[in-house]
């Protein structure tokens, strides 16, 4: 394959060019295989740029995928045939530096996240890159409110920090997501913990236009 051809796949992709990625495919096969600049495979910048319909189209025509594709797009009996061949991937990280887990949470498959935690997955390792996100940060990111509540179960820690120590109850409290907040702070999580530039997490609700929820964490300081 060109490198030509590699560049235009990942623009296609980007731009949610879903015809233009099947002609490509179409042309080039072994496009599938490609990688982007930053090391990632079709299927993984497909996902991260919010493109299920392009997610779907790769993975039927065949795309390969590794025990991190399988995990962030859902594919459990894929991710479970990697895991029988080598149960150590199940804490492995990708070439961006997450864990099958993280991208599982991230992406919102409650079922993958099941059966890697089954499988000895740890619940509290951070990604290994600048973000150092827990897979109950990107639970929390992506507002999935009963995957938070799995990886709680499975002890999880509320207050770990991520990049600029901003925490699960905050990425709540931003994105409004009282249920999510509720469980958090049932948990434990702390309503007086700061980000790196002072501000917590009733400060990044109210920012949002959740007054209601800001005003919750804002009592719950209160005890």
């Amino acid at each position: 394959m060109t490198l030509d051809a590699q560049t235009a796949l990942f623009q296609a992709i980007h731009a949610n060019n879903e015809e233009g990625v099947r002609l490509l495919i179409a042309a080039e096969p072994e496009l599938l295989t490609a990688r982007s600049p930053s090391g990632l495979s079709p299927v993984l910048f497909a996902a991260y740029y919010v493109r299920p319909r392009i997610v779907r189209l790769l993975v039927e025509a065949g795309a390969p995928l590794s025990v991190y594709e399988a995990a962030a797009t859902g594919e459990v009996g894929t991710l479970k045939a990697h895991l029988d061949a080598d149960p150590e991937g199940v804490n492995g990280l990708s070439p961006d530096g997450f864990s099958p887990l993280g991208l599982a949470a991230f992406f919102g498959h409650e079922e993958t996240a099941a059966e890697l935690l089954e499988r000895g997955a740890d619940p509290n390792r951070p990604s290994e890159n600048p973000m150092r996100v827990r897979p109950l940060h990107s639970a929390a990111a992506g507002n999935h409110t009963g995957l938070a509540r799995r990886l709680i179960a499975a002890r999880a820690d509320v207050n770990a920090p991520q990049q600029d120590a901003f925490t699960p109850l905050m990425a709540a409290a931003q994105n409004g997501n009282a249920e999510l907040a509720e469980l958090l702070l049932a948990a434990g999580a702390d309503p007086a913990a700061h980000t790196a530039d002072g501000r917590d997490a009733a400060d990044l609700a109210r920012e949002e236009g959740h007054a209601a929820l800001a005003d919750r964490l804002a009592g719950a300081l209160l005890g």
